[in-house]
């Protein structure tokens, strides 16, 4: 609480203000500390009004947890973690009659010493802390009633099944559900992703899941660094140098070793339209298409791309969005590449979010400024996991490592600088496109642009 009426939300040196508050409404805000029930700022009133601002605001920042009490507010019977700034507890519609199941991409799992449950589909991740709660939702791998549910767990309530079926962690199954087995869970798109792959792919980069992401040295204090080099084998040895010429006649070798990051880039000089033109069509254009014969009897007939790059299956499933930010006759924008038409196509996106993307890859390569051009790379996940089971997701990124070393080339040679990111943020690109995350989303980022020259010391 600020002497000025300002309230601010303090994490060691990190600090966010929150705003100006009436007296009222900072005495009332203390409480949060402790819990303060969300109904008791559901009114119209001036100081509900206030706090329920304050508790946006809060979330927002992702500052803000929601314990489910028992009635005699013992203990937390379960607390709920938001995983995504926008999480809001809202209930389904659910009655004693209805039938509900678990989701198949729904886990429960040990943390540390609690127990907690989530769905890479699911905004929020629920803190179990009452042994039976876990005992009932283990249960609820079979369909289970309603009515049924309450009478075996009774401090098992409504209100938890239906922030569980808002949160797709739970699904409602009607007369036509038959066991709860369906693959689809209400989405087609769904049937082609194997559990692993969907939490693999929510839990590895940014934008929905609220762990730290990047370099975190979590382990730092725990065990060495590994060395750079892997120590030899023992054993007899044959020492390949010899057999290497000093000077190999072709440039592919210096190219190789020219190869390198480039996180400063020239603002005054930026790459040009031509430029960006030429490392698409060398490193991502459609060189040809063709189709095969079906698979199976009955099968359908599928269709492929040839393109500069391997990809596994030649399934060819990576797609390229450009943030551009200074290009020289390009617009500042979203573009999409169209590969087989070798043409860019806006898509209409906010200078907001514009700008949060390219921020969020200055971050991430500690550059002193924003990207002249940002590659993400999506995929659309269907085009791979509709053959691979197992191995779709694994695959995808093995495409994009090969891409992203031909991206690195083919800017060397042509004299321009380029940089990997290693994080995404998925539901800021769902959000930009207006793609679900599931059916085609980020995969992986490269910057582009005209490296600074270093400058010359008298």
């Amino acid at each position: 609480m600020q002497p000025d009426g300002n309230i601010a939300a303090s994490s060691g040196d990190y600090s966010v203000n929150l705003g100006q508050f009436s007296g009222a409404a900072m005495d009332r805000a203390r409480h949060l500390s402790t819990g303060l029930p969300i109904a008791s700022f559901a009114g119209k009133s001036i100081l509900a009004r206030e706090i329920d601002a304050l508790v946006h605001r809060l979330a927002r920042q992702g500052l803000l947890e929601y314990p489910l009490s028992s009635s005699r507010g013992e203990r937390d019977l379960v607390v709920i973690e938001p995983q995504v700034p926008d999480y809001w507890p809202r209930r389904a519609k659910l009655g004693s009659n209805d039938t509900v199941v678990l989701s198949r991409f729904a886990y429960l799992r040990r943390r540390g010493n609690e127990m907690v449950l989530e769905s890479p589909r699911a905004g929020a991740l629920f803190r179990i802390g009452d042994p039976a709660i876990a005992a009932t939702l283990a249960a609820l791998s079979q369909p289970q009633k309603i009515g049924k549910l309450n009478r075996k767990a009774p401090s098992f309530n409504l209100l938890l099944l239906q922030l569980l079926l808002e949160s797709q962690i739970l699904l409602k199954l009607d007369a036509k559900g038959g066991d709860g087995l369906r693959v689809d869970e209400g989405d087609g798109n769904l049937v082609l992703w194997d559990f692993h792959d969907l939490v693999f792919h929510t839990r590895s980069t940014e934008g929905r899941q609220a762990n730290p992401v990047g370099a975190a040295f979590t382990y730092a204090s725990v065990v060495p660094p590994p060395p750079a080099v892997r120590p030899p084998w023992p054993g007899s040895k044959i020492d390949l140098r010899k057999f290497s010429s000093p000077e190999p006649n072709s440039r592919f070798p210096k190219l190789l070793r020219e190869r390198h990051s480039t996180r400063d880039f020239d603002d005054k000089h930026p790459v040009t339209l031509r430029e960006l033109a030429q490392f698409l069509n060398t490193t991502a254009r459609v060189v040809s298409e063709w189709k095969s014969e079906p698979y199976f009897d009955g099968g359908p007939e599928v269709t492929y791309s040839t393109r500069p790059y391997p990809a596994a299956g030649s399934a060819y499933e990576l797609e390229l969005y450009l943030a551009v930010s200074n290009c020289e006759g390009l617009a500042r924008g979203l573009y999409h590449y169209d590969a087989g038409g070798h043409a860019l196509v806006a898509i209409s996106a906010s200078a907001q979010q514009l700008q949060t993307l390219s921020v969020a890859a200055q971050f991430a390569m500690d550059a002193p400024g924003e990207p002249q051009i940002l590659i993400t790379i999506a995929a659309r996940f269907g085009r791979v996991s509709w053959k691979y089971s197992s191995i779709a997701y694994s695959l995808i990124l093995k495409d994009v490592g090969s891409l992203i070393q031909t991206f690195y080339l083919a800017a060397t040679d042509m004299g321009l600088g380029g940089c990997a990111i290693g994080t995404t943020d998925i539901d800021l690109f769902a959000k930009m496109t207006e793609l679900e995350l599931h059916v085609e989303g980020p995969v992986g980022q490269f910057a582009l642009g005209r490296g600074k020259k270093p400058e010359v010391q008298g």
